[in-house]
């Protein structure tokens, strides 16, 4: 069975993966990432404090803060030891590598926002490693993303048989519901509030209607069922 990539990437994939010394760093690679979290995993999992710093350190009050959430300090925990778990699965590893991009791609930001010194250049590294471990596996990652895509004929068609009337109010309510979100984070004036809501509420009735006029065009469940016999 040929590779999922494309042909040229698959080339480059299968050249890659026969390198005996690629393979060993592969497996240093998830070692390491391995050794880095599941230690903290474990000290968040357990709702531990991660630093002793003083609150009035910049890293100290944000670790404060995230420990100060409870449960979401606990499940960032879970969620490091969790993917540390996996990486060292070689059964489970692909996934392992998929859940420690997002969570090598937060620390790394965190270090670079709040300010951390040096330790951006390791959380750098990890963040990295965590791109060449996705990359590794690429024809398994390629291939669950290509099962993730649903090709046309199989597109999910939740407004089968709408009338033109119903869609307009779909796109009508969306356009309004989205601009009273946007006006509460100042992208737009507030006073467009009033404007928005009559045309979400309007949007609401040209839906009804639309959907009454697809209903009264459409043959009956028993027609429906004679026209198939």
């Amino acid at each position: 069975m040929g590779s999922p990539l494309p042909p040229r990437l698959a080339a480059a994939h299968r050249w890659c993966r026969s390198q005996g010394w690629l393979r060993r760093f592969t497996l240093a690679n998830r070692v390491l990432l391995a050794m880095a979290f599941l230690p903290t995993g474990l000290v968040k999992a357990t709702g531990k404090r991660f630093t002793v710093l003083p609150v009035d350190n910049p890293v100290g009050f944000f670790f404060e803060a995230m420990y100060q959430t409870g449960p979401f300090w606990i499940f960032i925990g879970l969620v490091q030891v969790l993917a540390a778990t996996m990486l060292l699965i070689p059964r489970t590893a692909t996934l392992g590598a998929l859940l420690f991009l997002p969570v090598s791609l937060s620390v790394f930001l965190i270090t670079w926002g709040v300010g951390f010194g040096n330790t951006v250049y390791v959380t750098a590294g990890m963040l990295l490693a965590a791109i060449y471990l996705v990359c590794w596996d690429g024809d398994r990652v390629w291939e669950m993303g290509s099962a993730l895509v649903r090709p046309a004929r199989e597109e999910e068609r939740l407004l089968e048989g709408a009338t033109r009337l119903e869609m307009a109010g779909w796109v009508l309510g969306s356009a309004c519901g989205m601009g009273l979100f946007l006006i509460t984070r100042s992208f737009l004036p507030r006073t467009l509030t009033l404007p928005l809501l009559l045309g979400g509420l309007g949007a609401v009735l040209v839906v009804l209607a639309g959907w009454a006029v697809g209903l009264r065009r459409s043959p009956g469940p028993q027609a429906a069922l004679d026209g198939s016999a």
